[in-house]
C-alpha cells in the first residue's frame, strides 16, 4: 500500500509550556502543555506562535514552538 502526501498542504503545530530550566527544552509538566493548534501554513502558525509568545513574555520559563508536521509526514 502506497501513501501519497499532498505536497501543497504544509501543516504546522504550535505548542508550548513551562520549561524546567532556560538551558534546555525539557517541560516541567508535559500533561499541562498548551496545544495552540494545527495550521495549514507557516505564516498562520507563526502568527499564532507570536501571539502566544508575546502573551507569556513575563514568564521567562514559558516557551512556544512551531513543529513542521509536513516534514514528519514525508516518506
Amino acid at each position: 500500500m502506497t501513501t501519497t502526501i499532498d505536497s501543497s498542504q504544509k501543516l504546522h503545530l504550535v505548542f508550548g509550556g513551562e520549561l524546567e530550566s532556560l538551558e534546555g527544552v525539557t517541560f516541567s509538566d508535559v500533561k499541562g502543555l498548551d496545544i495552540v493548534g494545527i495550521f495549514p501554513d507557516f505564516a498562520s502558525a507563526q502568527a499564532a506562535w507570536r501571539a502566544k509568545a508575546q502573551s507569556t513574555v513575563d514568564s521567562a520559563l514559558t516557551r512556544y514552538f512551531i513543529v513542521h508536521l509536513h516534514r514528519l509526514l514525508e516518506p
